[in-house]
């Protein structure tokens, strides 16, 4: 992939965690979460990326398996062995009311998300040494709607591009928790 300098600006175009497309602005990646299995036992999502052939899946970037009645369930990121979500990402503390959570990422690393309102952001994720990775920000209540659009975005630094399907798996686990309130 050639280097732009410019974070991947990933449209989330539904804003729901049942599935949504997210779409670089420059159109120079595309990830897809699907849900790929609901029954009374858990529900599946996959992670796919699309960007080479929209219509075509390969292999799944990452699988999430929540249990019954929104618990959660486990993870598999590429080809490593499934693991309880709650193992994978471990609670990292809580400031001021902000949810956080911390996990080790397939390059190694160790990655935090934590919760919070500021400005539109509703998600910040950082490196071990504080580093701004990657954010999710809502739309803006005062921003006009579109259609294809929820306007809430994932923004990706573009050096995380190797990681960047763990990044949404992860962000999709975060939001799963601040919604049933796990």
């Amino acid at each position: 992939m050639t280097s732009c300098g410019l974070p991947f600006f990933l449209e989330d175009q539904t804003g729901e965690l049942t599935g949504s497309e997210f779409v670089d602005l420059y159109n120079r990646m595309r990830l897809s979460l699907r849900c790929t299995l609901r029954d009374a036992a858990h529900t599946a999502y996959m992670v796919y990326d699309t960007s080479a052939r929209p219509h075509a899946l390969g292999a799944p970037l990452a699988c999430l398996d929540f249990a019954a009645n929104h618990a959660l369930g486990t993870v598999k990121i590429g080809a490593r062995d499934a693991v309880p979500m709650g193992e994978y990402l471990v609670k990292a503390g809580a400031l001021g009311g902000q949810k956080s959570r911390k996990f080790r990422a397939a390059d190694g690393q160790e990655y935090r998300w934590t919760h919070q309102r500021k400005g539109d952001e509703e998600w910040s994720c950082t490196n071990a040494s504080d580093y701004h990775v990657a954010s999710y920000c809502l739309k803006s209540p005062d921003e006009p709607k579109y259609a294809g659009s929820s306007g809430c975005v994932l923004t990706v630094e573009e050096s995380y591009s190797n990681i960047v399907g763990e990044l949404l798996a992860s962000l999709i686990i975060m939001r799963h928790i601040a919604k049933y309130n796990l």
